[in-house]
């Protein structure tokens, strides 16, 4: 039998992710949404402390958590794709581009989950669109790319500190 030359991923896999967007696009209800602000809205989602007067962020603060949002297009997109597949999530193709949208399944199956983090998640995504969802693309964007540079940035600033000489 050949091996498996990927290497198998603990978090953040294409599967985990998907799942997080479901609670997303369950809490979104009729509004399809594309892969940049899925995107956007997991790095939000799970990082929620970063925020002002967001909720408690569902995994530790890691440095340089931002450029979370320049490498997880691809395995959330693989993850929606996963979900596509079993019929959990709507998939639509006009002059925007792909879009995402909650279906009959979608809360159903996300309903079905009940411990403590998957509360969590339903919590956070509901905050998530309640928080955002009323930004157009563009003022998402905007919000994102200021705050970007910020986000795991106390790290180096708390680094920096400890290598100082006095």
């Amino acid at each position: 039998m050949k091996e498996r030359s990927q290497h198998k991923r603990p978090f953040n896999s294409p599967l985990e992710c998907g799942l997080r967007l479901l609670f997303v696009l369950a809490a979104a209800g009729e509004h399809a949404c594309d892969l940049q602000r899925l995107v956007s809205y997991d790095y939000l989602m799970v990082h929620s402390g970063d925020v002002p007067g967001g909720p408690k962020s569902l995994h530790p603060a890691v440095p340089f958590r931002g450029s979370e949002l320049l490498v997880k297009r691809d395995v959330l997109q693989v993850g929606l794709n996963q979900m596509f597949s079993r019929e959990l999530l709507e998939k639509k193709f006009d002059t925007q581009g792909i879009t995402y949208r909650a279906n009959d399944l979608t809360g159903a199956f996300v309903g079905l989950m009940k411990t403590v983090y998957a509360n969590a998640l339903r919590d956070r995504a509901a905050w998530v669109i309640k928080r955002f969802h009323v930004l157009d693309d563009g003022a998402l964007k905007q919000y994102m790319s200021e705050n970007i540079g910020r986000w795991g940035a106390e790290f180096e600033r708390l680094s920096a500190i400890k290598d100082l000489e006095l």
